[in-house]
């Protein structure tokens, strides 16, 4: 029941955070380059209708960075990934690659927190 819930709201979730989140973040063109080219080792593992997933969403686009998005429920391959790499198929989840080490951030006050700390809040 709540799996249909949540698909079914999924669309006015959506809505909701394109048309209320408004990018805080303010950097040059050299700053938000270098910002972006941090952000290629981050991917957030997540699903549409995931009201934690939406949250984190949110800061990304409130914080200007460009974290590729991946949604577990609409490809196998993603849910694969984060089962092998994390542990376990919960949402959301960060993949931060530092190197040749790749750690999984879960829960989103701790990904938020992260993304403030290493970013700018």
């Amino acid at each position: 029941m709540r799996s249909l819930i949540q698909t079914l709201l999924a669309p006015v979730a959506w809505v909701a955070e394109k048309l209320g989140t408004r990018r805080e973040a303010s950097r040059d063109e050299p700053e938000q380059a270098r910002v972006d080219e941090a952000c290629e080792s981050l991917a957030l593992y997540q699903f549409w209708s995931c009201p934690y997933c939406v949250r984190v969403r949110r800061e990304i686009t409130r914080l200007a960075l460009t974290i590729e998005i991946r949604d577990i429920r609409l490809d196998p391959e993603h849910r694969r990934a984060l089962m092998e790499g994390g542990g376990k198929a919960q949402v959301p989840c960060l993949r931060i690659e530092e190197g040749d080490e790749v750690s999984w951030l879960y829960e989103s006050s701790d990904i938020v927190d992260y993304l403030r700390r290493r970013f700018g809040a």
